[in-house]
């Protein structure tokens, strides 16, 4: 069994989308080990977008970021993180197929409805920031 951490972004939660958005992990054999919701400062959200700093979408992925409430979720299934990245599609919900999350809910791509994290060691250490001591 492999974990990887889900986000249900400020977007999609301001739109009453975490029902389906859930549903539809669950519909796709992901097991919710935990699951919180909360609203990160825009100095948490600068933290967790860290290695993106200086792009040029950085501080709108920030701010839309810390816009609102969030859910952030630990999924677990074989293979979690390229199944849920397979859910989500790709960044750009243009670029995405026509049953993704992205494709289905986003508004554009930054304001694209879910977040995961690419990798196994990635998704240890974006959980640990949701889930973890300093949490």
């Amino acid at each position: 069994m492999q974990r990887t951490l889900a986000i249900i972004k400020p977007d999609a939660v301001q739109r009453q989308l975490v029902g389906v958005i859930i549903s539809e992990i669950e519909m796709n054999k992901f097991a919710i080990s935990a699951i919180r919701t909360l609203q990160l400062t825009s100095a948490r959200a600068a933290d967790f977008y860290q290695e993106h700093r200086g792009k040029p979408f950085y501080d709108s992925l920030v701010a839309a970021t810390a816009s609102g409430q969030l859910y952030a979720l630990v999924l677990e299934k074989e293979n979690a993180v390229d199944a849920w990245r397979q859910l989500m599609g790709p960044t750009d919900p243009a670029k995405a197929g026509p049953l993704t999350l992205r494709r289905r809910f986003a508004i554009d791509i930054q304001r694209n409805s879910v977040h995961g994290a690419d990798s196994p060691a990635k998704a240890a250490q974006e959980i640990d920031f949701f889930f973890g001591e300093g949490a």
